[in-house]
């Protein structure tokens, strides 16, 4: 029997016309790839609180989460993932690379010149105002 998806929340955190990205530590999967901050949830979690978690942990700063703006549902070789994604204002801090590689903010016209996995695609796609698939 195949395992369940993996549940992951992800913050479209985005200021002055630009979003939040961070690249992946060099030993996790897809390690170097860019990606929208976030990640698994605790048992137990919300998505709502694994997500303020998980950004306080990878970057250092808290925001206010908001709205769901698009579930993702990609299927990899090894595991089905379900992304879900939030738009997410930044209230405190500045943030710091604790739990990833980098971080930037970036233009939607300059998601494309970054690597990200293939499941944040439709996602990049909706940011940059393209027709869903």
């Amino acid at each position: 029997m195949p395992n369940p998806p993996l549940e992951v929340a992800i913050a479209i955190i985005e200021r002055e016309g630009q979003f939040l990205v961070s690249q992946r530590l060099p030993e996790d999967s897809f390690g170097g790839f860019w990606e929208f901050p976030g990640g698994k949830l605790n048992p137990g979690e919300s998505l709502e609180m694994g997500l303020a978690r998980e950004i306080m942990e990878e970057l250092g700063v808290h925001v206010q989460v908001g709205t769901k703006r698009i579930e993702i549902r990609h299927q990899y070789p090894s595991r089905a993932i379900h992304l879900h994604c939030f738009d997410c204002r930044l209230v405190e801090g500045e943030p710091r690379a604790i739990e990833c590689a980098s971080w930037r903010w970036v233009r939607a016209e300059e998601l494309e010149a970054l690597v990200f996995p293939p499941a944040s695609q439709p996602l990049i796609r909706l940011l940059r105002g393209e027709p869903a698939p």
